[in-house]
Formats: structure tokens, sequence, C-alpha cells
């Protein structure tokens, strides 16, 4: 039954909105939810707040909302990484990146009055680069790193170790990970 032919009850709606995020292995943008739902975007943006203050491990992502598992994914290793450049960069930052078979799974920076400052990007390879930059440009968003002079860290996870020091080391050699 398509859920767009009738109104739900606010209840019903998140309930929907969860079995559907639990259903999906990928993001699930508010947008698709809203239309589905016959209700505005805004709608679905307060009935994900409203799941998330009841505790659902719900992350907003540059592509959508995912239902977090207890479950690690896939990647066996993980680490954090000291990047400093200029916006312009990111797509190089990221592609390289990817082009290891890293995954991306966030970006933090430090900002003098909130703190860390943390975004979910969940980047596995240059279909998602290319989405994330798209969105930024078409919103006219900023880069957090625009925060903080370049500098940010990101979590980035892969199956073996050699990739991410392969990573690493392609991203020193562009001038874009901090020398520790």
């Amino acid at each position: 039954m398509s859920q767009s032919s009738k109104k739900m009850k606010a209840s019903e709606r998140r309930d929907h909105i969860l079995t559907l995020l639990k259903q999906k292995r990928t993001p699930v943008t508010g947008s698709s939810l809203a239309e589905e739902m016959n209700v505005t975007r805004q709608v679905i943006v307060g009935d994900v707040s409203l799941l998330k203050a009841a505790n659902e491990p719900i992350v907003a992502t540059s592509q959508g909302y995912m239902y977090m598992t207890d479950a690690k994914e896939d990647m066996a290793f993980e680490r954090t990484i000291v990047c400093q450049h200029a916006g312009e960069s990111t797509e190089e930052e990221l592609n390289i990146l990817v082009d290891h078979g890293v995954h991306v799974q966030d970006v933090v920076v430090e900002h003098p009055i909130y703190g860390d400052l943390t975004a979910q990007l969940r980047i596995a390879n240059r279909r998602d680069v290319k989405k994330f930059i798209r969105k930024v440009e078409s919103t006219n968003a900023s880069y957090l790193l625009e925060l903080t002079g370049g500098i940010h860290t990101h979590t980035i996870a892969a199956d073996n170790k050699e990739a991410l020091n392969e990573a690493e080391e392609a991203l020193q050699e562009a001038g874009i990970l901090l020398n520790q």
C-alpha cells in the first residue's frame, strides 16, 4: 500500500521511518521520506529528531539518514587522520582516500566555542564523493574545515592496514596530511 495515498498519524509515520531505515543499508534522504509519506521535509526532520531523542541510533549523513546498528561496519581496521587544506582540495582529498579502498566515516573540527563538531560522511567511493561535493555546492554550504583554517580529522576505515597506510602516504604526497 502506498503511504502517499493518505496522511498517517505522527506515531505511525515515525514507526514507518524507523522500519524503512532499519531495512536499508544505504542512506535515505529526508526528501524521499517526505514524498513517500506526503509531508514536508521539515516534518521528517522533526520526526527524526524525536526518534533520536528516544535513543534510536539514527545518524544524518551527507547522503541521508541511516540507522546504525551495534554491528561494526565490515571494515576491519580504523584510524583517525589529521588533515589540513583549503575547501577547494576536499574532492581531491576524498578521492585519494576512496581510490585506496578507504571509507571516510566522518569529519571532525575543533570549534573554539562548541568544541568538537562531527559530521557523519560515510563516503566509500567516487560516486559518494561526487554526490557530497554536488550537495555542498548546490546548497551553498560551507565545509566544516573553513571554521578551523583547514585543520580537521577524519575517521577512516579499510579492510586492511596496507590500504590505510597507502592512503596516508598519498595524502602526505599531496600535501594534505598534517605532519605530526
